[in-house]
């Protein structure tokens, strides 16, 4: 099984930035997926989610407007829309899936990419 993200890279704030989020040896349809970030001197914390039953979506308050995520079951994969981009969202970008429910728990999801870097310049 393994999820692995991409898309990230160097971008001036105001801009944008598309992750792109492949998974594989799962039954997509049956998960819940989630984007989080990281920097060193933060927890892990949610950014976007999107349910398996009905592509409800919730985002973090501080980027509720600006990132919009979306799935593609035929696919197998989670995107993140980045707009707007600020230099406070530089961090390391992670999905996540979950099979039980969705949310910015990191405790609920059971499996994780390993990462994208994302760095807004101001």
């Amino acid at each position: 099984l393994q999820l692995q993200a991409s898309g990230g890279g160097l971008v001036q704030a105001g801009g944008s930035l598309r992750l792109s989020c492949e998974t594989s040896g799962l039954t997509f349809d049956d998960y819940s997926l989630g984007w989080f970030r990281q920097t060193p001197r933060m927890e892990r914390e949610g950014v976007s989610c999107i349910d398996r039953v009905a592509g409800r979506t919730d985002y973090s308050d501080s980027v509720k407007g600006r990132f919009t995520i979306s799935r593609d079951n035929a696919k197998n994969r989670v995107y993140l829309q980045m707009n707007s981009l600020r230099p406070e969202d530089t961090a390391v970008y992670y999905c996540a899936a979950s099979i039980s429910s969705s949310g910015f728990d990191v405790d609920v999801y059971d499996y994780w990419g390993q990462g994208t870097l994302v760095t807004v310049s101001s």
